[in-house]
């Protein structure tokens, strides 16, 4: 008798206790993560610190952290970029529902663990294209490098004496790479 796999939803994920394991949800197929580093979180947090006060100011959207974003239906994915940015004009409305972001973010940006496997970050950067993510900032702490993903093709690695452009996803926005590693 053959055994049949049931996907986990969006909600159901969004249901499961607080007990400090993170997880995200991909094609209905719960991963596990384990915490962030103090070096991953400072990385992380030097980027939502310059991108949000960017952000708040100009009133483009809001920047997030850690939110789970439905990238796919039916089985589906839920990420949870350490930081995202949606543009204020695909908000939810104030008072929505209390789940996941219905949609990818505008720009997400993962921060490299020293055990995450690139073939995972790299899918991660692949699921977020496809479901419409603008650009994808992939920081690597270990090498102090930032890869910039606008597409599968426009690739581009910035080492710490360049500069982040938010270009036409984030107007206005840059941060010098060596920032987010001081």
């Amino acid at each position: 008798m053959a055994t049949q796999l049931r996907f986990i939803t969006a909600d159901e994920l969004l249901a499961m206790p607080n007990d400090g394991i993170r997880r995200e949800l991909v094609n209905g197929e719960i991963r596990e993560m384990s915490p962030a580093g103090e070096r991953h979180g400072d990385a992380a947090q030097n980027i939502n610190r310059s991108l949000d006060a960017h952000v708040h100011l100009r009133q483009l959207g809001r920047v997030r952290f850690e939110v789970g974003h439905v990238l796919e239906s039916d089985p589906d994915t839920v990420r949870a970029p350490d930081v995202a940015f949606v543009r204020a004009d695909r908000l939810s409305a104030p008072g929505a529902s209390p789940g996941f972001f219905r949609g990818a973010p505008d720009l997400a940006v993962e921060v490299v663990s020293p055990y995450d496997r690139y073939g995972e970050v790299r899918t991660k950067v692949r699921e977020y294209i496809a479901a419409g993510t603008r650009m994808v900032l992939v920081v690597d702490p270990e090498n102090r490098t930032v890869t910039v993903h606008r597409s599968g093709l426009d690739v581009v690695e910035l080492a710490e004496a360049d500069v982040i452009d938010g270009d036409d996803v984030v107007p206005g926005w840059r941060l010098p790479v060596r920032d987010i590693f001081a």
